[in-house]
């Protein structure tokens, strides 16, 4: 028997899948628990609301915790952090450093230490433990990565991994899946090293894999393109499928599209109208295509994913991977590996 603890880490849950591979997948254990950083966010607002300092150390992480932070210096307060923690707010010191935030190696005296990680392989023994689960003989993670890049945005730089998975990888989802993530995908590198190895993936590129999982869809995109949206709590994804292999991909922000706006692109996206440029100038992170074929007529079967995907209802069928629609990622993620070994 091996077992194998999946993670989905986002901006708001962490979405969880403990499968063991000598039991039914319906049966395996599957959590939805608030994201690290959201855990993180609310410890700081309690030292806020206790009027202390403190003092934030550990490794790079998912920022989602910024919002608490920053009300805590606008309270007056205090923050401190070690250089190795600062990367989760930002890849030059100078601008962690111009937030107000002193950078430091030790905690200064008076200071509340907060750790910052994606993975603590303590917390996580003591919460399976208390589930009457072993730790897990592996652990593959999920989280989004915009990566480091230091002559370019982070936005342009993030469409790299796409243009790879495009040209080099051909559109295969499966090379989305790494034994050893780029250089410059540093936060997946961070997790990788905590969880002691295990294979890692962007969140997004676990959500198209997601919907892969399920066997209708699968069938559905070797007769024609389908689209495939994920809306997550901060960043909507949208790729273009056909025959196992993606012709697009498109990215922006949850908060900044009305469902006329989504609804639009995804419109322009699918008939390859959709520019790049349009992406960014409107905030996205971006949009890109390899040539695509004649036979995806339209890409007009569309299947919904993620935690806000009611913004499209009635714009495409709703799926739930493995019966859990929360756990796409980590069903996604699963598929991968699989396929992998």
């Amino acid at each position: 028997m091996k077992s194998t603890l999946f993670l989905d880490i986002g901006s708001g849950t962490q979405d969880v899948l403990y499968y063991r591979d000598d039991m039914e997948l319906e049966n395996c254990s599957k959590f939805v628990l608030p994201s690290p950083a959201k855990m993180i966010a609310k410890r700081i607002s309690e030292l806020t609301e206790a009027g202390r300092d403190i003092y934030m150390y550990g490794t790079n992480m998912g920022g989602g915790f910024f919002g608490a932070m920053k009300k805590h210096l606008e309270a007056g307060l205090h923050v401190a952090i070690h250089p190795e923690a600062a990367y989760a707010l930002n890849d030059d010191p100078k601008r962690v450093a111009s937030l107000g935030i002193t950078l430091c190696d030790t905690c200064p005296s008076g200071y509340v230490p907060v750790e910052l990680c994606d993975y603590n392989a303590g917390w996580w023994n003591a919460y399976l433990g208390m589930a009457g689960l072993p730790y897990p003989d592996e652990v593959v993670v999920a989280a989004q990565d915009h990566g480091v890049h230091e002559e370019e945005s982070n936005r342009i730089g993030r469409f790299r991994m796409w243009q790879e998975l495009l040209t080099r990888h051909q559109g295969n989802p499966y090379s989305l899946l790494y034994k050893k993530p780029a250089e410059s995908l540093t936060r997946l590198a961070t997790v990788q090293k905590a969880t002691g190895g295990g294979c890692v993936a962007d969140s997004a590129a676990a959500a198209v894999l997601g919907a892969l999982f399920v066997p209708e869809v699968t069938q559905r995109c070797w007769r024609t393109g389908i689209t495939v949206v994920n809306v997550g709590n901060s960043h909507i994804s949208a790729f273009l499928v056909y025959q196992e292999k993606i012709y697009g991909v498109y990215e922006h922000h949850t908060g900044m599209l009305t469902q006329e706006q989504l609804q639009h692109d995804l419109k322009e996206f699918r008939r390859g109208w959709l520019t790049d440029d349009m992406v960014r100038d409107a905030g996205g992170h971006g949009c890109m295509y390899i040539d695509v074929p004649d036979e995806g007529e339209g890409f007009f079967p569309t299947y919904l994913l993620g935690p806000k995907r009611s913004i499209l209802e009635g714009s495409g069928v709703m799926i739930a991977p493995g019966g859990d629609m929360m756990l796409a990622g980590c069903f996604g993620l699963l598929k991968a590996l699989e396929n992998l070994e």
